[in-house]
């Protein structure tokens, strides 16, 4: 059996808060508290669920963008969460990150030539300026974007093509691992399919493992492999794709679903409506996390923690023995 690229192992990020006249009362922001999954080779796993469950602080923990608080991520068999800074610069050539909005990701002062030439740089990947030349032309000829626009600024573009240079940028380490934080939910319905199939394309090309953080469930079904399900800092469920939008087992997924809407015209939609407000992850309830809107809430879920369990191809962290699927 293959080790996967990517392994995350019970990972967890809790930002402290200060509070006090003097700030010297702290709480912590439990913004990811227990997250595991596991990345093959060329796949796609996307990070699903509503906006502040923590699936863009999984993202930037694995990407090393700040320290985590426990747990473990793997990169292809080598622990990287607690790795030097001088190993884990030369790690970072494999895995690189497409973020979310494509304007301030990118340095408005530099040209796309020198934007797309820094990685290149940095991890010394050209043998000579002519070499260099010719990664930065097949970079813009990747993405689909003319060798004319090289020596033009960010503000000169639209936003799916800067989305593009952001891509080319990631491309331009040749890494084996992309995490794409929220990298489509800022542009237009038409530029955003384009940037999905581009992210298709690249992927079968370069045989690329892909973290697809999005709360778009539409453009998830399109384009994943698997599906992991956050609420409140932690996974509810994790799927195949096929599974997770046929026969959804946790009733949070449930209600996910049912509430994307239809594309045809005049259809019915029976959406799950759940009391109350998401809670807060200073204070997130005991037990199941989900248990304050949960519509089959019983005595259990109260003071018991539910752990990922299998279900066939399907992970659920719920207490009900027997989920109704669908």
């Amino acid at each position: 059996m293959s080790v996967p690229l990517l392994q995350v192992n019970d990972l967890k990020k809790h930002f402290p808060v200060n509070k006090g006249l003097f700030g010297r009362q702290t709480e912590f922001v439990y913004a990811v508290d227990g997250v595991s999954f596991e990345i093959a080779r060329g796949e796609t796993l996307s990070l699903v669920g509503e906006s502040g469950c923590g699936k863009s602080t999984v993202g930037r923990a694995i990407l090393r963008l700040f320290d985590v608080t426990s747990g473990q991520v793997v990169l292809d068999g080598q622990r990287i969460d607690d790795a030097h800074p001088s190993t884990m610069r030369q790690l970072r050539q494999r895995i690189q990150v497409v973020f979310q909005d494509p304007f301030s990701s990118l340095n408005p002062r530099m040209r796309v030539r020198d934007i797309l030439a820094e990685p290149i740089r940095n991890f010394g990947l050209a043998k000579s300026a002519t070499d260099l030349e010719t990664r930065v032309t097949a970079l813009m000829d990747t993405v689909r974007l003319p060798r004319e626009a090289l020596n033009r600024r960010p503000h000169e573009f639209s936003g799916g093509q800067r989305q593009r240079i952001g891509i080319a940028r990631a491309l331009a380490a040749e890494p084996e691992l992309i995490v794409c934080d929220e990298a489509v939910s800022a542009l237009d319905v038409s530029v955003k399919a384009q940037i999905v199939n581009l992210l298709q394309d690249l992927q079968r090309e370069f045989g690329l493992a892909l973290l697809f953080i999005s709360h778009d469930l539409a453009i998830v079904e399109h384009m994943t492999h698997r599906v992991a399900v956050m609420y409140l800092g932690k996974i509810v469920e994790i799927a195949p794709r096929r599974e997770i939008f046929a026969a959804p087992r946790h009733p949070y997924t449930k209600a996910l679903l049912s509430a994307v809407p239809l594309p045809e015209p005049g259809a019915k939609r029976n959406p799950i409506i759940l009391g109350g407000d998401v809670p807060s992850p200073i204070n997130p309830p005991k037990g199941c996390r989900f248990h304050t809107r949960c519509p089959f809430v019983f005595d259990r879920c109260r003071t018991e923690e539910p752990h990922l369990r299998s279900e066939g191809e399907q992970w659920v962290a719920c207490h009900l023995d027997a989920l109704p699927a669908g």
